[in-house]
């Protein structure tokens, strides 16, 4: 087995794209198209607090179980895709995404056992999509 240490991969056709021949060498992913953009791991009980996140500028707490993750660099549309998932209160609760714009996901919190908003100690969200 080789091993190959770079810094900087560049796409020879074009810069901000490289293909990778997926399993079997039947199918291509875009490497660009495959990576998370954003993503955050928050506690929404209380103060907004950031465990550890990638292209997020700040966390709006907008009322119970109503968040904005606002990003570091925008997107180029409000087309991305966002995936995520919480607990709240030791069940287990659906976040699903609102009125999203290009620098910020809007995403609520809402309990399985009572379908009331419901903050959670632990948020996860990731986004996928082209950056501006």
């Amino acid at each position: 087995m080789s091993t190959i240490l770079v810094n900087t991969l560049t796409g020879t056709s074009t810069a901000g794209s490289i293909a990778v021949t997926g399993e079997g060498n039947s199918t291509t992913t875009n490497l660009q198209q495959g990576l998370a953009k954003q993503w955050v791991n928050f506690d929404s009980t209380g103060t907004l607090t950031a465990r550890d996140s990638l292209n997020v500028a700040s966390l709006t707490d907008n009322s119970t179980g109503n968040y904005n993750v606002n990003f570091s660099s925008n997107y180029g549309n409000n087309d991305y895709a966002l995936t995520s998932t919480s607990r709240a209160n030791d069940t287990f609760a659906s976040t699903f995404e609102g009125d999203n714009t290009t620098s910020f996901a809007r995403v609520f919190n809402i309990q399985h056992s009572d379908r009331a908003n419901a903050d959670s100690d632990t948020v996860i969200i990731a986004t996928h999509g082209d950056l501006a």
